[in-house]
This record gives structure tokens, C-alpha cells and sequence, in this order.
């Protein structure tokens, strides 16, 4: 999926456990296939998962970030009214795999998809409340920081630019680009609030029709109140997307730049996965199909 992604086998995973972390050795390891673009994943028994980052790094860098990422994972997992995996270790590098690597408790659970359990009132009533909890923790001052989801919607201009133009053939452009220079102007919404960062399909567990578990919360913090509304769009059908709202008591102007974060994540999915991740790049044409449809079906 990257050019610099990084490869890692069950032999090197089983070295690296039985040397670091001899208490789980003999225990049966499991690749876990799926549509994730961040981590290799493979369970450890039945109750551990072993996340090893894909992308090339600095060693010192990638361990400050897994030691940030578990921290945020243990507070959301404080707040979150629905099952969060919990950090249990990190790894160091070894023979095999040159970055540290995480280990956290392993939750059940089907992934949701965007089309499932899209049309469930229940479904968004459940995500309603994870998002009002995590927006009722105090940020005690915290800020967001940096230039990826979560601040100005500006920020993101050049990288909607280089998605347009790789997207000619795949997407109505031209809609798309008038479309941004729309979205982009919004105003702020209100002051930062905590936030998971990432509330996506793949993020998210269900069980009969209900929100069973939320994963990969190492981002939790403050942002933007309208980064977790893209869930609204992805995953979510007319009907059950204004009861989220209602539910969350969304304004206009956070209502709309949660469609606008939604927007620009999604136009960089459909054409950057095209040919190695098939579901990630539905997932984009599906979100886009929502952000451009309005309630009713009268297409803009």
C-alpha cells in the first residue's frame, strides 16, 4: 500500500514475543486480515493483539509514539461507555522487524462496514453517546497540534489539490473541487473538545446491530467538535445521520464541517488505494456519495 510499507512474518513475530516476552511463549499467533493502512496486526492466544507499524521510521521516533498512543489509549479506555483496547507492552526491534511494536488486549467483534449497520437507529443512538462522552472529558488546556485532521480545514488544500488530480477518471473532479472551495471556508465550530481522531468503519465494532467496541484510540485528544462527526457519513444512512445530529445537538456549522472532514478524507482513499486496498477506496466512494447527496436523495 506504501512505498516505504514494511513486511513482517509469523516466524519473526514468534521470535520477537518468545525473546521480549517469554510469559506469552507457546501461546498461538494468528494474522488478522483486514483493510487497516497503519499497523500489521497479529493476535496473541485469544485475549492480546501484537500491532506492528508498517511504514518505515526512526526507532527513537516510532517508541515515543507508541508510548504517546498508549497513553491517550488508557484515557480514552477511562471515558469510553463501550469496550477500548487497553495497552499491555511495547516491543523493541529485533531480528525480522527493525521499529518497536504494541501489544494491547484483544476485542471481539465484527468490523463494521459502510453499509452495515448503517440504516440502525440504535446503531447511531450508541455512537451518539461514545462521541458525547469523549467530548464531556476536560482537555485541562490541552490544544490539537500539528497539521492533520483535527485543526484548520485550509491546512488541507494542497493535499485535496494532489487528490483531484489524481482522481481524474475515477471521480466528478470538477464537483469535487467546487464542492472544497465551499467546505473549506467554513468558520470554526466552537472550542476544541476531546476526540477519538479516527472514528471510521474499520475503528468500529459492532454486534447485533449495536456499537460493541471502538478501537485504535492512540489519538485520542483535543480537536476540532466535528472531527468524530465523520462517522456520521461513513457510516451512517439518511434516517439514522439526523437522529446522530439531533442526539449530539450539532449546529449548523460544526454539522457542516463534519461533512467537510469527511470529505477530505475521503477524496484521498478512492484514488491512494485503488489497486492495493479495494475497501479503503469504497469506503471514499461510498463517504463521497453521502457528503455530495443531502438528506432526501436530491442530488446537489
Amino acid at each position: 500500500m506504501h512505498p516505504d510499507q514494511l513486511g513482517i512474518s509469523l516466524d519473526a513475530v514468534r521470535v520477537l514475543i518468545d525473546e521480549q516476552f517469554p510469559q506469552w511463549r507457546g501461546l498461538p499467533l494468528r494474522e488478522v486480515r483486514g483493510a487497516g493502512t497503519v499497523n500489521a496486526i497479529v493476535r496473541i492466544g485469544d485475549g492480546l493483539t501484537a500491532r506492528f507499524p508498517l511504514r518505515e521510521g526512526d526507532p527513537g521516533a516510532v517508541r515515543a509514539e507508541l508510548e504517546a498512543e498508549a497513553a491517550a489509549a488508557r484515557e480514552l479506555a477511562a471515558c469510553s461507555p463501550v469496550p477500548t483496547p487497553v495497552p499491555v507492552a511495547i516491543g523493541d526491534p529485533g531480528e525480522g522487524y527493525p521499529l518497536p511494536w504494541s501489544v494491547q488486549t484483544w476485542l471481539s467483534g465484527r468490523v463494521a462496514t459502510p453499509h452495515h449497520p448503517a440504516g440502525s437507529m440504535a446503531f447511531a443512538r450508541d455512537l451518539a453517546t461514545f462521541i458525547g462522552a469523549l467530548r464531556a472529558v476536560d482537555t485541562r488546556g490541552r490544544r490539537f497540534t500539528g497539521n492533520g485532521r483535527g485543526g484548520d480545514l485550509r491546512d488541507h488544500d494542497a493535499w485535496v489539490r494532489t487528490c483531484l488530480r489524481e482522481s481524474e477518471g475515477l471521480l466528478d473532479v470538477p464537483r469535487l473541487r467546487a464542492l472544497w472551495s465551499e467546505l473549506r471556508e467554513l468558520p470554526p465550530a466552537g472550542p476544541e473538545v476531546m476526540s477519538h481522531h479516527d472514528l471510521i468503519p474499520g475503528n468500529v465494532l459492532v454486534r447485533d446491530g449495536r456499537l460493541a467496541g471502538v478501537l485504535d484510540g492512540g489519538a485520542f485528544g483535543p480537536a476540532d467538535p466535528a472531527l468524530d462527526l465523520v462517522a456520521a457519513w461513513q457510516l451512517l444512512d439518511d434516517t439514522p445521520r439526523a437522529e446522530l445530529r439531533r442526539l449530539l445537538g450539532c449546529g449548523d456549522v460544526e454539522w457542516e464541517r463534519g461533512r467537510a472532514r469527511a470529505f477530505q478524507q475521503a477524496v484521498g482513499l478512492v484514488w491512494y488505494y485503488v489497486e492495493t486496498n479495494p475497501v479503503m477506496s469504497e469506503l471514499g466512494r461510498s463517504t463521497l456519495s453521502r457528503v455530495i447527496q443531502p438528506p432526501g436523495g436530491v442530488d446537489r
